[in-house]
């Protein structure tokens, strides 16, 4: 496989872009990524397509495979849980009609916590719009951003560990499929599911008996080389990840200047990506 590749190694399967909660537009971020020395990078905006056209272009211009892709929300009870799906059908009615009920959740989902914080902050919701390219995805760190040009936190971090923290008072969730379901959406759509991030939780990873039902419906592999995820938490998974024939994926899940995050901090060995191209049968990457 590796001599039919057409793509260039490094690879960086996360990254996030002005479409949803990025900083930088669709194509500034595959230009950072041909700067950062990147062969392939992987747009993945929470729960939309909307940047792949504009990724895709600057890509080619500048020598940067870019691998279509997408963070869905998914939830467990009350706690998020984020798929990352490649190479899947941007048209497919399921997952377009899905993502639309998440967008719209989160939107109302946004407002309801600005009128929450409102009552003890001066913040509108204008502020908060102001700090969102049109069409985005508006959530809590375009809040953050709103919240930081007030003068009312530091910076993102500093936001989301204060007002915008769980237990404030003002955090309120927003609908979400279950993961179970997230899984079937993506493989539905011809692409490739991966659970993001999965070992960043105080509370320990996911059960064993979960993830093999997760396995069973056709989750591809498991992000573990990720800044946020705890090394007791990565050793269990990589144990798993064995036992199930699960990929392992790495990934910087850069935000621009919303988050520390660097560009090919963490990346995924070229063959991962060779195999989830293999598997995919709704997109094709947009080969440089």
């Amino acid at each position: 496989m590796a001599a039919q590749r057409r793509f260039r190694g490094p690879v960086d399967l996360h990254t996030h872009s002005s479409v949803s909660d990025g900083t930088e537009t669709p194509a500034e971020l595959v230009r950072a990524a041909a700067v950062a020395g990147l062969g392939a990078v992987a747009l993945t905006d929470h729960d939309s397509t909307a940047g792949w056209a504009a990724a895709a272009d600057a890509g080619a211009q500048v020598g940067v495979t870019v691998i279509p892709g997408m963070e869905l929300s998914t939830r467990v009870e009350f706690a998020s849980v984020h798929m990352l799906g490649y190479l899947f059908d941007p048209a497919n009615d399921a997952l377009v009609a899905e993502t639309l009920r998440i967008r719209e959740g989160r939107m109302r989902r946004a407002e309801d916590m600005v009128r929450r914080i409102a009552e003890d902050y001066d913040i509108t919701w204008d502020d908060v719009l102001a700090q969102a390219t049109e069409g985005a995805t508006v959530g809590r760190p375009h809040i953050a951003d709103a919240l930081v040009a007030r003068g009312l936190a530091e910076d993102r971090s500093a936001a989301f560990a204060g007002i915008l923290h769980w237990r404030s008072g003002y955090f309120q969730p927003h609908y979400a499929p279950d993961p179970m379901t997230g899984v079937r959406l993506i493989r539905g759509a011809g692409g490739v599911p991966v659970l993001a991030h999965p070992a960043t939780s105080s509370r320990g990873v996911i059960p064993e008996q979960r993830l093999r039902r997760l396995v069973d419906a056709g989750l591809f592999g498991l992000e573990l080389d990720h800044r946020e995820n705890r090394p007791e938490g990565v050793a269990e998974l990589r144990r798993y990840a064995e036992k199930y024939g699960l990929a392992i994926t790495g990934s910087s899940d850069y935000h621009g200047a919303g988050k520390p995050n660097r560009l090919g901090e963490n990346t995924t060995d070229p063959a991962v990506v060779d195999r989830m191209i293999e598997e995919a049968t709704g997109a094709a990457p947009f080969y440089a």
